[in-house]
């Protein structure tokens, strides 16, 4: 089990909502041994999730997709809205693309199957704490071949209703409409392109700096001057925008 180096700083507070009390249950004793991580509560439902998240402001929720009353993504919608310091991290088995694309329109920050690793779960945790975002690489393949299929028959390109919410207000429409969508300031150099296809593929600050040989913190920089010169706000849109820049290549 992965156990992160002790310091003085304080516990990642998580949420747990899923709507299997022997998930939750199991979830929860395993971070429940990370010296840097703590549990703070357990929904078992969309609604209980939005309440609990009020409640007591969590850090990261683990966000089940298929629940009874509200589902994952309505709750992390919500969430998202009204809990900007609070990150979702979506565990589920729903692999479908129209499935994670809802979820990352709804806010999600990071996408996990359940089949993944403790330890992948342990780490994305963490890197959502961070800020991070992540797409395992299954998830980001599918991301990508969604695109490769879908041919824009006229001007807008299916990025904009994948990123685009389902329903805005007239001051979030203004604001939409008046922000770019995946258009650069100016094009990305050859070390830039090396990191976003490295995104693409679902891999850390630290995984990526391995592959091209930079230090982590390097990498970080390189990633939101990326993020600037696509208008974009989460690595999980970079993953997406990634595969129109890769059309137009």
């Amino acid at each position: 089990m992965t156990v992160a180096s002790a310091d003085t700083s304080p516990r990642i507070r998580v949420l747990i909502a899923d709507d299997q009390a022997l998930v939750r249950r199991g979830m929860t004793l395993m971070l429940a041994v990370e010296p840097d991580l703590e549990v703070v509560g357990q929904a078992c439902d969309g609604v209980e999730a939005v309440e609990m998240a009020q409640q007591l402001r969590p850090d990261v929720v683990l966000m089940d997709l298929n629940m009874p009353r509200t589902g994952g993504v309505a709750a992390t919608r919500a969430i998202s809205h009204l809990l900007p310091h609070t990150h979702v991290l979506v565990l589920t088995t729903l692999d479908a693309e129209e499935t994670v694309f809802e979820a990352i329109r709804a806010g999600a920050q990071a996408y996990l199957l359940k089949d993944a690793t403790e330890e992948e779960l342990l780490e994305t945790v963490r890197a959502v704490h961070r800020g991070e975002s992540r797409l395992t690489p299954q998830i980001a393949r599918k991301v990508m071949d969604q695109f490769r299929r879908l041919a824009p028959l006229s001007g807008a390109s299916p990025l904009d209703a994948v990123l685009s919410p389902p329903a805005v207000t007239q001051t979030d429409q203004t604001t939409l409409q008046s922000k770019p969508v995946g258009i650069m300031a100016e094009p990305l150099n050859d070390k830039e392109e090396k990191i976003l296809q490295l995104i693409a593929e679902g891999k850390s600050n630290k995984q990526i700096g391995n592959e091209v040989f930079l230090a982590e913190g390097t990498v970080k920089n390189y990633v939101s001057r990326i993020m600037e010169k696509l208008h974009a706000n989460t690595r999980t849109e970079l993953a997406v925008m990634s595969v129109r820049q890769r059309r137009t290549d």
